[in-house]
């Protein structure tokens, strides 16, 4: 088999053949100067086919290239003739809206109760606590409520160990039951507005792909939209971008990136208003006990607070027949608020990374 001719001696036999020569002698002419042999699957019959423009093919994963237009919103101008359907809408350049303000929390004053002692006890001793001394209960019922009760009475002069047994008389302190607050919004002088929307992009970037171009000559490169004429430039102010989803980096041969996003979520707001548990609630009643069974014959009346018991005496080997109780105060204490602070936030949504070519570098203007 014979060794097939180099593109020089083909050009050459092609000039000594004359105008009868044919298609074979105009594909040998054209690729006369191109080294074939290096360039695996070199098609010379293909050379005149892309009517657009050849540029290198797109790394596995990323989408064929298009013509990418970037800029402001108002400005987008319509998908060239050669790629006229609008393949991708994304967005950049993100300013946030101001957030509305969160108001201030406040706590309602607790919803509390002063729960009234019950075990009271005599001793037989002044003060109570002397070591030894005998306790006789003077209790009143579980749950009282502080109306006149001749339970547990001690009769007069009732002996205990050899002494009677009434000679003081302790009252425990009362009990602040602290119960809860109920928070509410400070009202506010002004109510601002409801913000517009998590906020605006202030560039767009619009992708237009065409109809399928048929192949470039060269097996490493693809054949994209381009101007009807010229030079094969991407039209004015469009770039030539591969695609790829999310944030990427960029390959060798598409070096220029932008990321772009689909759009923003906006999910501020306020932590809601609550309360922690309420503090510094006091409460003081006034404890009277009688020598009648019936609340009618005092012996004897003290306030005790909700900061400690007390121990009063009383004259020795009185009777203790009844008692009652009453609130004298109650401060139910406080909350402090919780909530009401900046929660959430704006992401932008849908990454997607485009990877363009360079802008072609306008020819110097002559001097």
């Amino acid at each position: 088999m014979e060794e097939p001719a180099d593109g020089g001696d083909g050009a050459a036999a092609c000039g000594d053949a004359g105008p009868d020569a044919g298609d074979a002698c105009t594909d040998a002419g054209a690729g006369a100067d191109f080294d074939s042999a290096t360039v695996p699957g070199f098609d010379p019959t293909l050379r005149e086919t892309c009517t657009g423009q050849c540029v290198p093919r797109e790394p596995l994963g990323w989408s064929e290239p298009a013509l990418v237009w970037i800029g402001p919103p108002d400005r987008a101008p319509d998908c060239p003739a050669a790629a006229p359907s609008v393949g991708y809408e994304g967005h950049a350049d993100f300013t946030a809206t101001a957030p509305r303000p969160c108001p201030a929390c406040l706590c309602d004053p607790p919803d509390a109760s002063c729960e009234l002692p019950a075990a009271w006890s005599a001793y037989a001793s002044f003060p109570c606590d002397v070591p030894g001394a005998a306790e006789t209960p003077f209790a009143a019922p579980e749950g009282w409520d502080g109306s006149c009760t001749s339970a547990n009475a001690i009769a007069a002069g009732q002996p205990c160990d050899g002494a009677l047994c009434a000679q003081s008389l302790e009252i425990p302190a009362p009990r602040v039951l602290p119960g809860s607050c109920a928070p509410r919004i400070a009202e506010s002088p002004e109510s601002p507005e409801e913000p517009a929307g998590a906020g605006s992009f202030a560039i767009l970037a619009r992708a237009c792909t065409g109809p399928a171009f048929a192949p470039c000559a060269d097996p490493r490169m693809t054949c994209t939209p381009a101007p009807p004429t010229g030079d094969a430039a991407p039209p004015e102010g469009f770039l030539t971008c591969i695609y790829h989803e999310g944030e990427q980096d960029c390959p060798a041969t598409y070096q220029d990136r932008h990321v772009f996003y689909a759009g923003a979520e906006d999910t501020r707001g306020c932590a809601p208003c609550d309360c922690d548990e309420p503090t510094g609630g006091t409460c003081s009643v006034l404890a009277s006990a009688f020598s009648d069974n019936a609340c009618s014959q005092f012996a004897v009346g003290v306030v005790v607070s909700s900061e400690a018991p007390i121990c009063t005496g009383i004259v020795a080997g009185t009777a203790l027949g009844s008692k009652s109780a009453s609130i004298v105060s109650l401060d139910p204490g406080t909350c402090a608020p919780t909530g009401g602070e900046p929660t959430g936030g704006v992401a932008l949504l849908g990454a997607a990374t485009f990877c363009c070519r360079p802008e072609p570098i306008p020819d110097p203007v002559p001097a």
